[in-house]
């Protein structure tokens, strides 16, 4: 399991992409991308100071308030490769 923040964790199984929130800015499509997430309800935002996002298999994205370096070294470390 993967703690995301607060009192969210998620499966590794689950776990599609980890990003880093400032890829949004990057182009149109990844902002087409957010606003469709939100419009559908897609979106679990876990504070309001969000660093990351983390897409699931689960059709959920979730906002987390820890960065996408620190979340990808947990991931790591449980599947200890």
């Amino acid at each position: 399991m993967l703690h995301l923040g607060e009192e969210v964790v998620i499966p590794y199984n689950q776990i599609i992409a980890i990003l880093d929130i400032g890829i949004l800015s990057q182009s149109e499509v990844n902002r087409e991308f957010y606003q469709t997430a939100q419009d559908e309800g897609f979106l679990n935002k876990i504070t309001d100071k969000v660093k990351s996002f983390i897409i699931t298999t689960d059709n959920r994205i979730y906002l987390s308030p820890i960065s996408s370096v620190t979340l990808k070294a947990r991931f790591e470390k449980g599947f200890d490769f």
